[in-house]
């Protein structure tokens, strides 16, 4: 028995997520992260890879990146969450995604999908998963509090012109 199911998401309202099947616990591989191995010099070299639609890549190491972009790869359904209870988990050319906390049946499999803050390119990627810790946009959980900061000077400066 498979451990998910393709269902609509809640989080993309547009698409589709994957959703356990049964209680899945903590380091348990639920799905392989399937694709087409190309080398870093072909994502450089085309313009299939650009900003303006689903980038599904998986730098693997130095030489080579995983390229998900592909119907068979079910896993690129996996929808983003700033409070994801999966992650993904490679090694040498395989990426696995991965339970990182004990999943409940019926929940949406959900994992970081990790985007860089330093580019200030985060705007063209909002974010729609609710959590509690979100910040609006698909960011490292490590840069997510640069945004959140921000958030809260501007609200706070809404807050001082709104009571004049």
């Amino acid at each position: 028995m498979k451990l998910y199911k393709i269902k609509r998401s809640r989080i993309d309202n547009k698409g589709r997520g994957l959703y356990a099947t049964k209680e899945i616990k903590e380091g348990t591989k639920i799905i392989d992260y399937t694709g087409k191995i190309i080398t870093n010099k072909q994502v450089e070299e085309t313009d299939k890879y650009d900003n303006d639609k689903p980038i599904y890549l998986f730098t693997l190491n130095k030489r080579y990146t995983l390229d998900g972009d592909y119907p068979f790869n079910v896993a690129g359904l996996v929808n983003h969450s700033c409070l994801p209870n999966a992650r993904y988990d490679g090694k040498g050319l395989k990426i696995w995604i991965t339970a990182d906390r004990f999943i409940r049946k019926g929940e949406e499999i959900t994992c970081d999908y990790g985007f860089s803050f330093d580019k200030q390119d985060y705007k063209q990627f909002p974010c729609k998963c609710r959590s509690k810790n979100c910040c609006g946009f698909i960011i490292r959980e490590e840069s997510r509090w640069r945004l959140n900061k921000k958030f809260a000077m501007s609200n706070k400066k809404k807050l001082i012109n709104n009571s004049r």
